[in-house]
């Protein structure tokens, strides 16, 4: 079995190492446009964070290793075309058109950042982030900078507030809704992270689309229907999009471009398959599907199609939309529903809010947390922690409860780790099911 895969980053190399360990005489082909592999695409946080000494090592693997797991990689490879009934992918390397032909094809070329809606965004002046060449410009360029615009409220963004306020360069950042990280938390919870970065020099413009970037001589102006305003540079961390413009008419597609899969992965060609950053995931506390392009939906993706390539035998299960950073001195995690999206769930939804301590003798820190869950079955529908200890571990467990559907009276009953020093009596995720119980008794 011939098996290509266009796109060496998360997704794709996920399938290729589990198809070599699920089929060990497979011929595996992994083209990729990029001049190297395994690039962190937030790994610019990381070198400032001087958690390494230089952006090169900012990998999760190396071509050593796919060479080891006899993956072939073709690198500086752009894929142009493709002809689903010859089964052929056209490909240009060296200035050279190549044809490479295939049993099974597996759509991985995640995504670019780009915008059609903001005049003047393809400047070399508005940084990107995402592949390493990027990367490497944006530090050269973010070196003499004093003043920098962000344009994105969402974790990229903030993230890269963070950081640059570590810099001692003044942010802007540019939201069009009225809060960070909107996504994920609802605003009470992700306020006090907010009114931080305030406090530490981040001006925020929230309610503000961005319309124009025009080039200066002395930076760039930022132009919204409120206001303009001159900076050094701009990151744009705005929301990426899938880059597929080489795909064939055989291949159904959604409204926004992405490619259509079932439950298997299986594209509407049945040797085609397609994941990552290519594809809408499936909300698992839904019907519907959504563009959500993070690392470890497209890694599980990666997995879950190596086991469908002969036969549909594995469902894609999806997303709940588990996340976690710190920002500040902040750790912020959130899984599954918000409140503000509770609004448009089929069923009645209540919350309940809790705060503890981390531990009983490790310094006290406060953790607040909330939960949203169903008013009738009392099933967990999603969760937000917010602390200065760090409680990124924590949201994988009530993700965990969300994804096995859960109740609260099943939930305040798990089993888990208790040491004075590490915990409390009750951990938090334990209290914030029993809270939200007995709440919404007393409610009754």
């Amino acid at each position: 079995m011939k098996v290509v895969i266009i796109g060496a980053s998360f997704a794709g190399v996920s399938a290729a190492l589990t198809i070599r360990k699920k089929y060990p005489e497979a011929e595996i082909y992994l083209v990729e446009k990029q001049a190297t592999v395994g690039y962190l695409p937030g790994g610019l946080t990381l070198y400032y964070n001087e958690a390494v000494d230089t952006v090169e090592e900012l990998r999760f693997v190396s071509e050593q290793q796919l060479k080891e797991n006899r993956i072939e990689l073709l690198l500086n490879a752009k894929v142009v075309s493709m002809d689903s009934n010859q089964q052929v992918i056209h490909y240009q390397r060296s200035d050279e058109l190549n044809i490479l032909s295939f049993d099974k094809l597996i759509l991985a070329t995640g995504s670019s950042q780009w915008s059609t809606k903001i005049m003047g965004s393809d400047s070399e002046k508005v940084l990107k982030y995402k592949f390493l060449a990027g990367v490497k410009q944006a530090i050269a360029q973010l070196e003499n900078c004093k003043e920098v615009a962000l344009i994105g409220g969402g974790q990229i963004g903030a993230e890269a507030a963070d950081t640059l306020l570590s810099k001692g360069i003044s942010v802007h950042l540019y939201e069009r809704m009225d809060y960070l990280l909107f996504k994920y938390f609802d605003q009470e919870m992700i306020l006090p992270v907010q009114q931080e970065m305030e406090n530490r020099g981040v001006v925020f413009h929230f309610d503000e689309t961005v319309e124009k970037i025009v080039e200066k001589d002395d930076g760039l102006q930022i132009e919204t229907q409120h206001s303009r305003r001159t900076v050094d540079r701009a990151v744009f961390a705005m929301n990426v999009r899938p880059d597929l413009s080489y795909l064939d008419e055989k291949i159904d597609s959604h409204t926004d471009q992405t490619v259509y899969v079932d439950h298997y992965l299986q594209t509407s060609h049945q040797n085609i398959f397609a994941i990552g950053d290519c594809i809408q995931v499936p909300y698992s506390l839904t019907n519907e599907s959504f563009y959500i392009p993070l690392v470890n939906n497209a890694v599980r993706a990666g997995a879950v199609v190596a086991q469908n390539l002969l036969e549909p035998t594995t469902k894609f299960i999806g997303s709940i939309r588990t996340i976690g950073t710190k920002l500040v001195d902040y750790y912020v995690a959130s899984t599954g529903l918000t409140e503000a999206e509770g609004l448009f769930h089929d069923q009645p939804i209540e919350v309940a809010h809790l705060k503890q301590t981390s531990s009983l003798f490790s310094g006290e820190k406060e953790i607040s947390g909330k939960i949203i869950f169903e008013k009738e079955s009392h099933r967990i529908l999603g969760a937000q922690l917010v602390s200065k200890a760090d409680i990124l571990d924590k949201i994988n467990t009530l993700a965990l409860g969300i994804q096995t559907e859960q109740t609260l009276e099943q939930f305040y009953q798990k089993d888990f780790l208790y040491h004075p020093y590490f915990s409390t009596a009750m951990d938090i995720t334990n209290q914030l099911a029993f809270t939200a119980l007995w709440s919404d008794a007393d409610e009754n």
